[in-house]
């Protein structure tokens, strides 16, 4: 079993994709962290304080902490997915009312992620939407730093 077998099964619309790995396996940092421009430590709000949580966000899975955590980055929401010159965008996934992941944009219907503890890629947007991670329920944008 390769590795692109793996995420296909995971992920079954990489299988028609045209994705590709961009840096091996780090348990450094996650995708939320990866969308927020970070690859040094694991974002999550975790009830016990371990990963790092922007301070004054409440601890919790929920939407509205996630946006509320991004917004402390100079994230809005915003209704387009598509790319805007001079604009930085980051996208949600959620199961339910729960994020599972966050992307962020790097070109026109390009985006970054960081898969859990494993690999980063470059896809679509949709690409990722899967019973693990949900579908797209925000997209955010910041003027690019």
């Amino acid at each position: 079993m390769t590795v692109r077998d793996d995420l296909s099964k995971a992920f079954p619309s990489l299988a028609v994709s045209d994705y590709r790995v961009t840096s091996p396996e780090t348990p450094a940092y996650n995708c939320i962290a990866w969308a927020a421009g970070e690859a040094t430590r694991w974002w999550w709000p975790d009830a016990f304080g371990v990963a790092y949580w922007p301070p004054g966000v409440a601890r919790e899975e929920t939407i509205d902490a996630f946006t509320q955590a991004y917004a402390t980055l100079g994230y809005a929401e915003c209704d387009s997915e598509y790319f805007e010159e001079g604009l930085e965008k980051i996208a949600i996934y959620a199961v339910g009312d729960k994020p599972k992941h966050a992307a962020r944009q790097i070109g026109d219907n390009r985006w970054a992620s960081k898969l859990g503890r494993g690999l980063d890629i470059e896809h679509s947007l949709k690409d990722l939407e899967s019973e693990l991670y949900g579908r797209v329920v925000k997209i955010m944008h910041r003027a690019d730093q």
